[in-house]
């Protein structure tokens, strides 16, 4: 019998030098979910488990060059877009996925980072406006947090059913589908609410597990619904067995550093054991 070959998984993000978040979490995550993981970085920086030290910008041009080598050659079954700090490189990931191929048809999982664990705004009102323009559009799947789907709708979002309706309505006007991810909320349960167009909105629950090891959680979140949706899952299993996948890679944190350490993202070689896997 031969072998199938592993999908061709392309995450276009910063580099987190601690390896909690970012391109690190990443490729631990489509590696540990059985997929092949390609990057194309869009800054370097500086950080670890208290805070960013630093960060580099990669030049648009190179992180677009990024895109083309990969796709081009090794090719590309599922793309996960992570935090793109300014209209330039917006514009730059954008053209590339539009010339590539003649346009990737193949799932994208955008998780549209502008607002950090502070509550500070990672990326400007211009920022905002080209990632609705020009990548929300080509996007399967959002994943905004509570306070990213606030900011987006520009309005406090106070109970499950606003949360909700800002999916909804963001939804609507892109075309994609919307998990809105509730962790940020109060209470012992989070609930993330999965919007599909045309479609019921379905509601993911569990409990809250007590720790303050979860940076990286929103990355490894989003490129393990993309690489499960490149093994071909449907939209709801693969966010479904994503979701599995984090919380047992929370469970498992190390508890390295001083702050909001890292997942332990080894924990999915037993959650294959159980059924939570691609395969």
């Amino acid at each position: 019998m031969t072998t199938p070959l592993p999908p061709r998984i392309l995450s276009i993000a910063g580099s987190d030098s601690s390896g909690g978040a970012g391109i690190q979490a990443d490729i631990k995550t489509i590696t540990m979910l059985g997929g092949y993981a390609m990057t194309a970085v869009t800054a370097i920086t500086a950080q670890n488990t208290v805070g960013v030290q630093g960060i580099a910008p990669i030049v648009p041009d190179m992180v677009a060059q990024q895109i083309a080598s990969c796709v081009d050659d090794i090719g590309v079954d599922a793309i996960k877009i992570g935090m793109l700090h300014d209209t330039a490189v917006i514009a730059a990931v954008a053209g590339a996925l539009a010339k590539a191929h003649g346009g990737v048809a193949v799932p994208i999982v955008l998780d549209p980072v502008m607002i950090a664990t502070s509550g500070a705004v990672l990326v400007g009102p211009d920022a905002v406006i080209a990632l609705r323009e020009r990548l929300f559009p080509l996007a399967t799947l959002l994943t905004p947090n509570l306070p990213e789907l606030a900011h987006l709708a520009g309005r406090p979002l106070a109970t499950t059913q606003d949360m909700i309706d800002a999916a909804e309505e963001l939804s609507e006007a892109t075309g994609a589908a919307v998990l809105a991810k509730g962790g940020h909320g109060e209470g012992d349960r989070i609930t993330d609410v999965l919007i599909v167009p045309g479609a019921r909105a379905m509601a993911f629950d569990h409990a809250r597990i007590d720790t303050v090891h979860t940076h990286g959680t929103g990355c490894t979140l989003s490129s393990a619904i993309a690489t499960l949706l490149g093994h071909g899952q449907p939209l709801e299993h693969a966010v479904r067995l994503a979701r599995q996948f984090v919380v047992q890679a929370i469970a498992s944190a190390p508890g390295y550093g001083a702050g909001h350490g890292p997942l332990g993202h080894q924990a999915v070689r037993a959650a294959q054991s159980s059924g939570v896997s691609a395969k």
